[in-house]
């Protein structure tokens, strides 16, 4: 059991509401990593939920509102209720998450950068399939790390994107069905046939549609390694 006092853990924070279910899936993921037995022993937790965040992929492909306003607006809360640092669980955040460090200083945890860390140590990975927003993958930022350790990434066709994109608009509305879930799998399937050692699930709510048996290759869930990065974080800040 964890026995150190909640008053000396770091609070963490939490850049929410890209989208709610989302936040509240990665939210369940950190209470289930934090090794501990009773209730005094999670962390302390600040979570900024602001579902009113202008769309990422409108924004990154020049269709839509900037969000990183809103994002800095966010961060500046959390930094106000004295989080140590703070995490977001989008992917497609991440593209304005540089320029919102820039006005509000306060150190965040990034969920691509974790991901690629684990994958590249991965000794059977030479080659990652991504599944993630039209944005995302536009932005290319899981494209550069992964290169960057080692691993060749692969993406959708188009017409799979175009499944995908539909796939994850039906969890946002709330309107998810059989043939997304039956979709995705097809979507993963192919890119496991194209050469994809594991499947990379980069966007947070694809784990809410695709499930790992559906996954001819291991699915890499980010919002799991981090959560998993927040844990051992908190307690390198608490020592």
């Amino acid at each position: 059991m964890n026995c150190q006092s909640p008053a000396t853990t770091p609070l963490v924070g939490i850049l929410g509401g890209m989208g709610p279910a989302a936040t509240v899936d990665f939210y369940s993921k950190l209470i289930a990593a934090t090794p501990t037995s009773g209730d005094q022993g999670h962390l302390r937790v600040m979570i900024w939920a602001d579902p009113t965040v202008p769309d990422r992929s409108a924004a990154i492909t020049g269709d839509g509102e900037d969000p990183t306003p809103k994002l800095a607006e966010g961060a500046r809360k959390l930094d106000e209720a004295g989080a140590s640092f703070y995490v977001v669980a989008c992917n497609g955040a991440h593209a304005f998450l540089p320029s919102v460090r820039e006005q509000v200083d306060l150190d965040y945890l990034s969920i691509i950068d974790v991901t690629a860390e684990h994958v590249g140590r991965l000794p059977y990975v030479k080659k990652a399939g991504i599944i993630a927003t039209d944005a995302t993958l536009s932005a290319g930022i899981y494209q550069k790390v992964l290169l960057s350790a080692g691993v060749e990434p692969l993406v959708p066709s188009s017409a799979d994107q175009h499944r995908v994109m539909e796939s994850i608009y039906a969890v946002k509305a709330n309107e998810l069905r059989t043939e997304h879930r039956r979709g995705l799998a097809e979507v993963s399937a192919r890119l496991c046939e194209s050469g994809a050692d594991v499947v990379i699930a980069a966007c947070t709510e694809i784990p809410l549609i695709l499930s790992p048996r559906e996954c001819p290759r291991p699915l890499v869930d980010p919002a799991v390694l981090l959560a998993n990065a927040v844990v051992s974080e908190a307690a390198y800040r608490a020592e």
